[in-house]
């Protein structure tokens, strides 16, 4: 009796000191039994899904994380079996775009481009990359179902969750501890990110590294979000984006029929040629460049954007993309095109303004993802809740101040000769553009002595390229080489 008496004490006083949606557990697993033919294989594996605490220093739960673990069953030695740990970005997205969509072993009931399609649901993913390495999906605080435990009359403590580093610290603490519980320290290990998980897997290869001493093989960035250059409004920043602009107008047919008449690929170098070598000085020139060699190079920026040498002129040189999502096409046929991926096309309130009224992509992904993983979740993984599952959650203002992640990815690769980088980009990602992805492997390594362990892949889509089906093929098999090659035996660690 006093022996019940205490437990129903401990849990009464526990209930008062960390107060949290009961309808989320702490520290909970489902585990189910699943089958998947990848690459005309059968691979048979389990999913485990469930809640993982996030403690403090002291000990104390800061958090409950909701994840998802992929592995497979038929694999008798797990220490060569590679592990990727997935995020997504946002900030304040749930890791469910890649979960569904691309390397998991379920995607979404989507036509072949990428669009809604009813009824809505998911099926077997055929190139998924679970054929060659286990996967975690994991949901950072406020996404999915993931949430702080917060004391009672306290509010959450948002500089421990929300910012670059706090985000990293965390998230690496997390996941020293899954690792630990599912015996996965002898396993080749990787990072994924999406997005501004971009930026949170450079800061995080980092994090693990020097704090968790845990070694990785790769870092993979998938339409990387470098705040180093995003949205600064710098001369770098109008520059590097610009060879987007030839994309998306070429995809459009709004280029100069010499150019229209090209494949995308043979005049994709020649944009990015001249957004270096004479847009960026142009620009950097400010007010004191010459009538002359304003209106040459607005000329030439015309050729390459589909857009009108006066508008460019306008504004004097610095075209914002989101300008050029309203304007590309604003005579043409009114429409406006997506942020994210310009493929997409969108119908405003008015034919007039400087930007979209929304980004038609966006709400057409929401449209068929978020039924999607509600009914996976709940209906074939298992895992029962109450608790809406985030799309996106409440995480602003984020902390983007002491941003060093890509220099600590530069320290990452130099103290681990194992440490291999992946990009991959759609050409048609008006937000996160393929030339400042390319642009921030220059910057990561500005010496040139890491190339050889830097590779870049493009892709005929937008910023999930993998909504595409040829491009959902395609950059798993890109995963999957360089997963492969990364993984393998190359000898001792030293240079």
């Amino acid at each position: 009796m006093k022996k019940q008496i205490f437990v129903i004490a401990f849990l009464f006083i526990s209930l008062q000191i960390f107060s949290q949606d009961i309808r989320v557990p702490l520290d909970t697993t489902v585990v189910t039994n699943n089958t998947v033919v990848i690459k005309g294989k059968r691979i048979s594996y389990k999913a485990q899904t469930g809640t993982q605490p996030v403690y403090d220093a002291k000990g104390n739960p800061k958090a409950t994380l909701f994840y998802t673990y992929y592995y497979r069953t038929d694999v008798t030695n797990r220490e060569k079996r590679p592990l990727i740990m997935s995020f997504n970005g946002g900030p304040g997205s749930a890791s469910v775009w890649m979960h569904i969509a691309y390397t998991g072993p379920k995607i979404l009931k989507i036509d072949d481009e990428g669009n809604p399609v009813q009824p809505y649901g998911i099926k077997d993913n055929p190139y998924s990359i679970l054929d060659v390495a286990d996967i975690v999906f994991v949901n950072p605080v406020n996404t999915a179902y993931s949430r702080p435990i917060v004391q009672p009359k306290k509010k959450v403590d948002k500089k421990y969750f929300f910012g670059i580093n706090a985000d990293a610290k965390y998230l690496a603490d997390w996941l020293n501890m899954f690792i630990t519980r599912n015996n996965r320290w002898n396993s080749p290990k990787y990072i994924i990110g999406e997005s501004y998980g971009g930026t949170r897997v450079m800061q995080l290869a980092y994090e693990l590294q020097s704090k968790q001493w845990m070694y990785l093989n790769g870092v993979i960035m998938v339409s990387p979000a470098d705040y180093q250059l995003l949205r600064t409004k710098s001369s770098e920043d109008y520059a590097i984006n610009f060879p987007y602009f030839t994309a998306a107008a070429w995809y459009h047919k709004m280029l100069p029929k010499k150019l229209q008449q090209q494949d995308l690929l043979d005049i994709l170098p020649k944009a990015e040629q001249f957004s270096i070598n004479t847009l960026l000085p142009a620009l950097a020139k400010g007010g004191y460049i010459s009538s002359a060699e304003k209106n040459a190079v607005a000329e030439k920026m015309a050729y390459y954007s589909g857009l009108k040498k006066q508008v460019i002129l306008q504004h004097n040189l610095e075209v914002p993309n989101r300008y050029f999502w309203k304007e590309l096409l604003r005579d043409a046929n009114g429409k406006t095109i997506g942020r994210l991926d310009s493929r997409y096309l969108g119908l405003d309130r008015r034919e007039t303004g400087d930007s979209p009224d929304y980004s038609p992509e966006l709400v057409s992904w929401l449209h068929s993802f978020t039924p999607a993983i509600n009914y996976y979740i709940q209906n074939v993984l298992n895992f029962k809740t109450d608790v809406k599952y985030n799309m996106f959650g409440a995480v602003h203002p984020w902390d983007f101040s002491k941003n060093n992640a890509r220099e600590n990815l530069r320290k990452a690769m130099a103290q681990n000769p194992y440490l291999n980088v992946l990009v991959q980009s759609g050409y048609y990602d008006g937000a996160t553009t393929y030339s400042a992805a390319k642009y921030t492997l220059g910057k990561i390594d500005p010496s040139g002595k890491l190339k050889n362990r830097l590779s870049f892949k493009g892709y005929r889509s937008g910023h999930m390229m993998y909504l595409r089906k040829i491009d959902l093929e395609k950059a798993n098999d890109d995963l999957r080489e360089f997963i492969k090659n990364s993984s393998k035996n190359i000898g001792p660690a030293k240079y």
